[in-house]
């Protein structure tokens, strides 16, 4: 089996030689065993008994033969607990994986079941240039599945990286595609006195009211229902923060959504992005931002991973100043020296940029 670290050494490394060919495209066992798991609700199953396999084969109505060497694999890598003839579950699988935990993953888990089927049609996209859904509509309710499974992902990870970013006196921060408005309550647990707007579509917004509505901030949270791809962003803030959004969109959509950023924000006000950034020369790494870019292709009309040297072109030529990026602990962070920022002019200079920006903006829709 090849586990995570194997891994990570696998994506980080050259592959030059026919056995480290052999090893990466090995590297699929883990994950199909991962997932078989996941489709027969197998650690729901479990739940918090010890079972045999011909008692849990019974009830998952699968072989014992399939179901033993199966929960063997699922033992070796730490996802069951066996000993001797019993298995029960781990940790995680008791909790995060378990549909009866109140800390089910469940709309994150649905998102990773369905990829392995999308995969598979990978050759179609790259024949076509074309996602392999783009003649059926993104449909409200997929949206709000998805915005679940956004929400799933990030849960722990928004609270890490927000803790390290310093809004200053910001008083009012818009979360741009912010979806289920994980990141915008975590900005809000950390500052008493801000304020947020989650600026997503209708279906997005309906899953960040019914995850706000749990917590102490939520009379500090407002919600923007708005395409900010075609749309003008009303209002004005002190910071923006846009983030997992770049990759969807084409760089011409991108660089329209930056005017449209700048036009919101107030003189000297922030643009914070978090992206799979690509950092070297020839835009190769690292890997994982590279792979990246194979699920836009899979799923979005026009999307990419971009390297932060021409994001940075493109927030200067919007009008942007002092784009840096911003570092943040290395076991903490969402992708790999993930995210820029940027700073909207000062006064004096904005009213110039702003008349220049409004310009721009109107020749791009």
């Amino acid at each position: 089996m090849v586990l995570q670290a194997d891994w990570n050494r696998i994506v980080r490394q050259r592959i030059t030689t026919f056995d480290e060919f052999r090893e990466a495209l090995s590297a699929y066992r883990l994950p199909r065993v991962l997932l078989a798991a996941l489709e027969l609700d197998l650690f729901t199953a479990v739940g918090v008994r010890s079972w045999t396999v011909p008692a849990l084969a019974k009830e998952l109505q699968v072989s014992e033969r399939g179901l033993s060497i199966l929960c063997r694999n699922l033992a070796s890598v730490g996802m069951l607990q066996k000993k001797g003839g019993v298995y029960k579950n781990s940790h995680l699988g008791a909790t995060a994986l378990n549909a009866n935990h109140r800390g089910y993953r469940g709309g994150y888990l649905n998102l990773m079941r369905t990829h392995w089927g999308d995969w598979v049609r990978l050759l179609d996209s790259i024949r076509s240039g074309l996602p392999i859904d783009h003649d059926v509509p993104d449909s409200p309710d997929y949206r709000r599945q998805f915005t679940w499974a956004m929400h799933h992902r990030t849960l722990e990870m928004a609270p890490a990286i927000v803790a390290q970013l310093h809004v200053g006196r910001a008083k009012t921060l818009l979360d741009l595609g912010g979806g289920p408005g994980t990141y915008a309550m975590a900005f809000l647990a950390k500052h008493p006195l801000l304020r947020a707007t989650v600026c997503d579509r209708e279906p997005a917004l309906e899953v960040a009211k019914e995850i706000a509505s749990t917590h102490n901030a939520r009379r500090r949270l407002s919600y923007l229902p708005l395409d900010f791809s075609k749309e003008p962003i009303p209002g004005s803030y002190d910071v923006i923060w846009y983030s997992n959004v770049l990759h969807i969109y084409s760089p011409e959509e991108n660089q329209a959504i930056f005017r449209r950023a700048l036009a919101a924000l107030r003189p000297g006000g922030r643009f914070i992005i978090q992206d799979a950034f690509l950092h070297d020369r020839e835009g190769l790494h690292p890997t994982e931002a590279s792979l990246f870019a194979i699920s836009m292709l899979l799923f979005t009309a026009g999307g990419n991973t971009y390297s932060a040297s021409e994001t940075g072109k493109w927030l200067k030529e919007a009008g942007f100043v002092g784009v840096r990026t911003i570092p943040i602990k290395k076991a903490t962070e969402d992708w790999e020296d993930g995210i820029l920022e940027a700073s909207a002019p000062s006064l004096r200079a904005g009213t110039t940029a702003s008349r220049t920006r409004s310009s721009k903006d109107r020749t791009a829709r």
